[in-house]
């Protein structure tokens, strides 16, 4: 299968224009509001198109699934302009408001994106991740071979320093994960620098030791035929060593500069200075900048060659700004070419003025008809497709029995009865953790469902009938993927399965556990899978100083801080068992919701008295983000707010306390987070003359407008202290903003203010005063 190379050659260099053109009408045409400069990356595209040019009308499939490098959006949105799913209005708008978006979004621009990129190093991870749930939904017959693909990473050279990137590898080559491309746009600049030589010596190594294939592309073509004349040898010696700082100065300085340099250096090689003579300065300046990330012959046969499943890592050498006019400047990170350099540019390409968004403008006969051909075979989708959502039938979760219980020990058992049910939504359940899985109460449910992996692995315990509680044998039926410490590892993997109805046409039920402090190592990918609209269930636990004898590293204080301020996140907090179902349903029901989001459980340890419940009145407030637990008086002068394990102290002290204190009540709080969005939504209406009272305030309003707020939480007591403000109440707030220390609960409540004396004395303060 052969390639029209002069006709891919013409379409590589449109693809550089376009880009360019969408950041230089940002920049220097479209009228400015604010006087601030748009930016954008010209060189960090031009050094991309060879690359993506060969992938995208030659290399890839219609089920292969690619992650641009951030820096490159603007040649995904060229490539979509010429395939006609990009319209010149989005084009002209880039980087403005409802234009094309800075870095590829799936969620905000209209062309088909298949991970959303702009946090380095995630976008190049998410893939591998990608890659491990198309071999979960294949093993369960879910995906035939035609409709496998392959996923690919375009990544600058300096995401690699990302750390992420390495804990995912680790991850992949335990899971034998395939069809991967990363392709490393090597063009050895970063923001502030050129890069350092050293890592990349160390590369080959890294990845070949995780199982990996990596392919050098370092000369283009023309370089490789004049090594092979008289004299070439030594050249191409030279430039294996010369660093990378030189190489991009000489590329700057173009043909004479190489030619001064190469004279002076190989003085002593009269073959070698024999053929340099033989070329003029142009000549000699494109022969130096042949390099095989802009080879579209060395591109197509490497993509070509390496067409079976295992993973490989291609390191394209390229020129950052190739083919502008600041190719290889160390500044050129986030340069503009100037309207006058602009100019010279676009006539180099037999562009008239005027015709800049013409996608073919200047071409002509034979030309014109071979680019076209390259694009109507373009096996890429062309258009942005609707977001596929099942509508399942999320059933009935019935609460876990037993007067004492805590929500962990009830999310294990809910968990395995679905498991047990039969149920075809138990069937969409994939599950996983950071080597936390049984500790955090997933045990049951793989005991019965198994670990996930595409070769058997046996459980040599279990074989050697040694006794264990845990069935950890692993096959391609199992349900749960085990992951190592990372992470940053789990929230990407939730993200891609989080996915799946996107990329496969199968929505999952994808839930994953880790302890709660944790939260913060992995919140990058845990913003980046939210970002994308991912759906997925996070259950962390244990959680708050009631964690007790784990001590301070353990005990995590502001994740609900976190989720209060992180969209398509949704915080449930519950304190009884029935809460938990009730909410674990809810989440199951917004995976498959085209408004839904992501839910985020933040369970505890702690068993405590499970509450009574004479109706099923309590569950929409609870759902809502909060219910009164003990209905407080009419014009109550006082309430105590409570949140999750710390409600036993909360009912002692409301018990306590209400025959002193007129109309007290107990609000249950069992979401900070949509009681805040609720009442920032209703600030919003009413700004703008609409009436939208927020659940906050209606629950509020039960008591008097003097009355006094307790609030109290095993967590930062800014969780719920800004109920305050909703309706102006006076708050005493109780809660944890110091590192937490080992010991008993009593103890530690009494330190940290947690309990019922503290309430009491919150309590008293507030009326006296």
């Amino acid at each position: 299968m052969s390639t029209d190379l002069a006709a891919l050659g013409i379409l590589e260099e449109r693809l550089r224009f376009l880009a360019a053109n969408i950041i230089h009408h940002a920049n220097h045409v479209r009228d400015s509001a604010d006087g601030l400069k748009v930016g954008g990356h010209q060189a960090s595209s031009a050094s991309m198109t060879a690359i993506m040019a060969a992938l995208y009308f030659d290399a890839l499939g219609p089920n292969d699934r690619v992650a641009v490098k951030p820096h490159a959006g603007p040649v995904l949105h060229a490539i979509h302009y010429l395939l006609g799913s990009q319209d010149r209005a989005t084009l002209e708008n880039f980087r403005g408001f409802g234009g094309a978006q800075s870095y590829p979004s799936r969620t905000k621009d209209r062309i088909p994106v298949d991970f959303s990129t702009g946090s380095v190093g995630l976008g190049v991870a998410i893939t591998l991740f990608a890659s491990l749930v198309q071999d979960w939904l294949s093993a369960r017959g879910a995906l035939g071979d035609d409709q496998r693909g392959r996923f690919v990473a375009l990544m600058g050279d300096a995401e690699l320093d990302e750390g992420n990137i390495y804990e995912a590898l680790i991850e992949g080559h335990k899971h034998d994960v395939r069809n991967l491309w990363w392709i490393v746009d090597y063009n050895r600049q970063s923001l502030d620098a050129t890069s350092a030589d050293r890592m990349f010596e160390r590369f080959d190594d890294i990845f070949a030791t995780c199982g990996w294939r990596v392919e050098t592309l370092k000369y283009g073509r023309l370089q490789r035929d004049l090594f092979a004349r008289p004299g070439g040898e030594a050249l191409r010696t030279w430039i294996d060593r010369c660093p990378n700082v030189d190489y991009a100065a000489l590329t700057y300085g173009g043909g004479a500069a190489w030619r001064t340099r190469l004279q002076a250096d190989l003085a002593a090689e009269a073959e070698t200075l024999k053929l340099v003579a033989g070329l003029d300065d142009e000549a000699l300046g494109r022969l130096m900048t042949n390099l095989g990330g802009h080879c579209l012959e060395t591109l197509t046969e490497a993509f070509r060659r390496n067409g079976d499943d295992q993973p490989t890592l291609f390191i394209a050498y390229t020129i950052k700004g190739f083919g502008l006019p600041f190719a290889g400047h160390k500044d050129n990170h986030a340069g503009l070419m100037n309207p006058t350099q602009f100019a010279a540019f676009r006539d180099s390409l037999g562009i008239a003025a005027g015709e800049e968004w013409e996608p073919l403008a200047g071409l002509g006969g034979n030309a014109r008809s071979g680019v076209e051909a390259l694009v109507d075979a373009t096996k890429i989708r062309r258009q942005k497709e609707p977001r596929n959502f099942t509508s399942w039938a999320v059933p009935e979760l019935p609460t876990p029995t037993g007067e004492e219980q805590s929500t962990q020990a009830a999310f294990g058992r809910i968990l395995l009865d679905l498991a047990k049910s039969g149920d075809p939504l138990a069937d969409r359940i994939l599950t996983t953790s950071p080597d936390v899985t049984v500790s955090t109460n997933l045990g049951a449910f793989v005991n019965n469902r198994g670990l996930f992996h595409r070769r058997d692995i046996r459980d040599v315990f279990a074989e050697a009938k040694i006794p264990s509680a845990q069935k950890w044998a692993a096959k391609d039926a199992g349900q749960h993927v085990e992951l190592g410490i990372a992470e940053s590892n789990l929230f990407l993997m939730l993200a891609a399965a989080g996915l799946s109805g996107d990329l496969f046409g199968h929505r999952l039920v994808p839930i994953g556990t880790l302890y709660d402090p944790f939260i913060a190592r992995g919140l990058d990918s845990l913003n980046y899978g939210c970002y994308q609209d991912a759906r997925f269930l996070l259950v962390a636990t244990p959680s708050g100083l009631t964690l007790g004898p784990e001590g301070g590293a353990h005990q995590s204080i502001n994740p609900p801080l976190i989720a209060l301020g992180q969209p398509g996140l949704r915080h449930y907090e519950p304190a009884f068992a029935d809460e938990l179902a009730l909410f674990m349903r809810e989440a199951f029901r917004l995976i498959d919701e085209p408004a839904g989001e992501s839910t985020y459980l933040r369970l505890s340890t702690r068993s405590i008295q499970q509450e009574p419940r004479a109706s099923d009145d309590w569950k929409p407030d609870a759902l809502a983000g909060g219910y009164w637990l003990r209905e407080p008086g009419a014009g109550g002068e006082a309430a105590i707010v409570a949140m999750g394990a710390v409600m036993p102290e909360a009912l002692a002290a409301f018990d306590a306390l209400k025959d002193d204190v007129p109309g007290l009540g107990l609000l249950s709080v069992t979401s900070p987070n949509l009681l805040h969005r609720g009442w920032s939504a209703a600030q919003a209406a009413e700004w703008r003359g609409e009436r939208q009272p927020s659940h906050a305030a209606t629950l509020l309003s039960r008591l008097s407008p003097t009355a006094r707020l307790v609030t109290l939480c095993d967590a930062a007591p800014a969780s719920l202290s800004w109920l305050g403000a909703v309706l102006g109440h006076r708050v005493a707030p109780l809660g944890v903003d110091r590192f937490g220390q080992t010991g008993n609960l009593p103890d530690l409540y009494g330190e940290y203010r947690l309990d019922g004396e503290a309430i009491t004395e919150a309590m008293a303060g507030l009326l006296i005063g």
